[in-house]
């Protein structure tokens, strides 16, 4: 499995009234995170060729992160794709160690040309599942 990590620090325009990350912004970051995955792991020829599209989320809030701080995420994708889709999983661990969410998310593959579903191409999966 070829995981894939980055770091994210909370600023102001993520903070709700009750003082940390609202849950929308943490849907945006499980976006950008797994958007900078499959440009970091994908050919060129399938960026161009292949777009991604969610179908679901699941997410566990285990803690709260606040303005200036800073999470580590860690996303990959455990298991081969079942037709057009998979499951990529995420952690967001704050700087003390401790998970602040979780999430298991369900993405289908579309032709970028038609913007039909297509079987994920076993060439496509590979470099996510080494």
């Amino acid at each position: 499995m070829a995981s894939y990590t980055a770091t994210i620090t909370a600023g102001p325009q993520d903070i709700d009234e009750l003082g940390h990350v609202n849950n929308a912004v943490w849907v945006k970051w499980i976006q950008d995170v797994a958007v900078a995955h499959w440009h970091a792991v994908a050919a060129p020829a399938h960026r161009d060729a292949y777009i991604w599209v969610v179908t679901r989320h699941e997410i566990d809030y285990r803690g709260n992160v606040t303005e200036g701080e800073t999470v580590t995420v860690e996303t990959w994708v455990a298991e081969p794709p079942r037709g057009a889709r998979f499951d990529r999983h995420m952690k967001f661990t704050g700087a003390d160690g401790k998970v602040r969410v979780e999430a298991r998310t369900t993405w289908a593959i579309l032709d970028r040309a038609t913007q039909r579903l297509i079987r994920v191409p076993a060439e496509v999966a590979a470099p996510f599942l080494e």
